[in-house]
């Protein structure tokens, strides 16, 4: 194996043992395609199925997958209105599965989330019985701190260049912990364990998806 590969099994042996003791469920996939074999597993078929404005998820394939699958979608990309994608918002807390990306995650397992409608962070928090996270190991920091930073500093810098927003980051890329009303920066999510125990399973990959 190259060393990155090495590298990436070792971190993502030692981030499982972590997710384990905080009741995560988990499991490591190197490429996309595995990680889309193993989504398809973990989800019955005919089961509710929404998620959040993740990358992750589009990028491996996953979203694909799922609406060519025999499972009922609930995607809000399929909708226009404002109103209708608030409806698909609320939809989502009562699916059997809500899918996300995070935007940072900790060595010893802490997951950072950074939202602008909080409708994201609200259903991996409550709502979905099962909430899948994909992961790339790009989003692994050392600890809390590193996490919070690469939450507010990278991941949303990045994010807020896929719109029109007005906000200082659109200007130079970086974070002005601003006061915008058009900030994606409202919410901020540190969680510590999946709660029920097992309720969220990751599944971390080698691929460097998302932001």
């Amino acid at each position: 194996m190259k060393p990155i590969e090495i590298r990436n099994e070792r971190l993502a042996q030692k981030l499982m043992k972590n997710l384990a003791r905080r009741h995560y469920e988990s499991y490591y996939c190197k490429t996309a395609a595995e990680v889309v074999d193993k989504v398809r597993e973990l989800i019955p078929e005919g089961s509710s199925i929404s998620w959040g404005g993740s990358m992750t998820i589009r990028d491996t394939g996953v979203t694909r997958m799922l609406k060519e699958g025999n499972y009922q979608v609930f995607d809000r990309d399929d909708v226009t209105t404002a109103e209708d994608k608030v409806r698909m918002y609320r939809k989502a807390f009562e699916c059997d599965y809500y899918l996300s990306s995070v935007n940072a995650i900790s060595e010893d397992g802490v997951i950072v989330n950074i939202d602008g409608n909080g409708n994201r962070v609200a259903a991996i928090t409550w709502g979905p019985e099962h909430v899948i996270l994909i992961v790339g190991l790009n989003k692994v920091c050392q600890d809390l701190d590193a996490a919070v930073k690469r939450a507010r500093s990278t991941a949303a810098p990045i994010n807020m260049a896929r719109f029109t927003n007005n906000t200082p980051c659109q200007v130079d890329g970086t974070c002005h912990n601003c006061l915008s009303a058009e900030s994606i920066c409202n919410y901020v999510s540190i969680q510590r364990m999946s709660h029920p125990a097992g309720r969220h399973i990751v599944i971390l990959t080698d691929e460097a998806v998302g932001y």
